[in-house]
């Protein structure tokens, strides 16, 4: 596929998803003006949308040759959704103060800025909450895999661990064991969910959800390996969000490890084994084409 339609393909389905998103939120009623708010801020703040894109595009990838082609879900779309919102909860708190202390995040004050401290850690946990409600709900009879699949990605010993060992790792000497379990963890995992819960939504089963979670934990690897070269490589505007971060904190990273020549060959090398895997799990056709294109972009960026 070309890199332009590439493009306009996503740019279609950020444009769904941000709808949905809007219409999830302003559904709860209830939730405290402020809070909202605050909550909405960094939900409907931009950003790739690359975990519900995943999503919906491994669910289709799937259904492409049924009778339903061409059209997703609302259940697919929520859950796709619900994932939108456990990472935009994860950016909250990785903005906070006592975390990385950011104050840009996608080219607008981070929401600890915009609002105050402890209204954005309860705006993050306000998202946290609603996406496994979401989840709950949209998920049918796959709910409670979907539900515990997620709830692993993103809990005490995964994304949350690597938020931990992240922190642990700041201006230590770091062995290439410990960035890749901190990558792994803290960013891989959320990106595998996003194409197994696709694909388990599609009604697939250990047969494909194995394989396919090991090619996301390598896409989602080279996605990360990819955002720490950017961190030294561009500019502020061109990140929205502070460039520069993650060396002077003493980050975790590739590049303390093994430089950045080294880093970015191995950048390729698990990018091309995600895509691999992707193939390989997914049934051929225009949908998987698709679903490729995108997968390489999340680690080739200046495509």
């Amino acid at each position: 596929m070309e890199t332009a339609e590439l493009r306009l393909e996503l740019a279609v389905e950020r444009k769904a998803v941000e709808q949905n998103l809007r219409r999830l939120l302003n559904g709860e009623k209830g939730i405290p003006t402020r809070l909202k708010s605050a909550m909405r801020h960094s939900l409907m703040g931009g950003g790739k949308r690359l975990r519900p894109i995943l999503t919906i595009w491994t669910w289709n990838a799937f259904v492409q040759n049924r009778k339903n082609r061409g059209s997703v879900s609302g259940d697919v779309m929520d859950v796709a959704c619900a994932l939108e919102m456990l990472h935009t909860y994860s950016l909250i708190h990785d903005d906070l103060p006592a975390m990385d202390d950011d104050n840009l995040r996608r080219g607008r004050p981070t929401c600890h800025l915009a609002f105050d401290e402890a209204t954005a850690i309860l705006a993050g946990d306000g998202l946290q909450a609603l996406a496994f409600c979401v989840l709950a709900r949209a998920g049918g009879p796959t709910a409670g895999g979907l539900v515990d699949m997620v709830g692993r990605a993103v809990g005490p010993a995964g994304m949350v661990a690597g938020q931990q060992n992240d922190l642990d790792a700041e201006g230590v000497p770091v062995t290439a064991a410990l960035v890749r379990l901190i990558h792994r963890d803290k960013t891989a995992r959320l990106l595998a969910a996003s194409l197994s819960c696709g694909a388990m939504l599609a009604g697939m089963g250990p047969a494909v959800l194995v394989p396919l979670e090991k090619a996301g934990l390598d896409l989602g690897m080279a996605f990360q390996v990819a955002d720490d070269i950017l961190d030294v490589t561009a500019t502020s505007a061109q990140l929205g969000k502070t460039a520069g971060k993650d060396e002077a904190a003493g980050k975790a990273t590739w590049l303390r490890v093994e430089g950045l020549p080294a880093a970015r060959r191995r950048m390729n090398r698990l990018g091309r084994r995600g895509l691999r895997g992707i193939e390989a799990a997914l049934p051929a056709g225009p949908a998987r084409d698709r679903l490729l294109a995108q997968s390489g972009l999340m680690w080739n960026r200046d495509r």
